[in-house]
């Protein structure tokens, strides 16, 4: 493999691939201060997301008939689906504010209010309403048109309801998305760096267990001088973006 080959391995694993697709012209409408969007998360048609919102990774929002309105501070969770119904009714998928839907869940033209949890692996499906502060438990099936009144938690499938909410269960679901928001920026600040940043810090992170405690520290001892644009003093030379060739023989070596 040659070393332009090499370098290409970095660049194509850190293209983004998030997709964000129009459907009859109409295109997703994402807040600027939408906290995370993850590389394979996917947005298309008619869909909003508020601000300190968060889509992780190969989740789906598809509004390609209908509307999917996300609130602020809400995050939909890996590999979840969130869509909308168009022929067997006229049905929406409307999310509010500080709602989490865990991984692998389904919300399809549905009603979430605002603070509610629908738990990873459930289903909210067409007409439903799930009220705020209320649970929907993992694995858990909402049939279609059922209302799940505010403050209960629902489970089992078809889903009925199993208690109210507790005041610790509520403080659980304000807790999660307020932990969410903080991962998610954690997560963007991650992302947006491209294949030069993400070889410094492979490059920083083996200088830091490598390097004897009693030599000079770039965080101890401060900056240091920048020799052949290599770094600070006492680290190898084989950066493989600058000097590609001489990098991955001595990577070989």
């Amino acid at each position: 493999m040659g070393a332009s080959m090499e370098v290409a391995k970095y660049t194509e694993r850190l293209v983004p691939s998030t997709r964000i697709v129009s459907v009859n012209s109409i295109a997703p409408t994402i807040s600027p201060s939408a906290t995370f969007i993850a590389p394979s998360a996917n947005l298309i048609g008619d869909v909003s997301l508020g601000s300190n919102s968060s889509v992780w990774y190969g989740a789906t929002i598809r509004g390609d008939g209908n509307k999917v309105s996300i609130g602020s501070r809400t995050n939909i969770g890996d590999r979840a689906v969130v869509h909308i119904a168009k022929i067997q009714g006229d049905f929406p998928t409307q999310i509010g504010n500080g709602v989490t839907v865990r991984a692998g869940a389904i919300v399809h033209a549905a009603t979430l209010k605002d603070l509610c949890f629908v738990g990873e692996g459930a289903q909210v499906l067409d007409g439903s309403v799930v009220g705020s502060n209320s649970i929907i438990e993992a694995g858990a099936i909402v049939t279609p048109k059922t209302i799940v009144p505010d403050g209960e938690v629902w489970g089992g499938a078809p889903a009925k309801m199993v208690r109210k909410v507790t005041k610790e269960d509520i403080e659980s679901i304000t807790d999660s998305a307020e932990d969410m928001a903080e991962l998610a920026a954690l997560h963007a600040q991650e992302c947006d760096k491209d294949y030069k940043q993400v070889n410094q810090d492979e490059e920083d992170y083996e200088d830091r267990v490598t390097r004897g405690d009693d030599y000079w520290q770039k965080d101890r001892d401060g900056p240091g001088d920048d020799v052949l644009g290599q770094g600070s003093p006492g680290r190898i030379f084989d950066n493989t973006l600058s000097h590609p060739e001489e990098g991955l023989k001595l990577k070989k070596k």
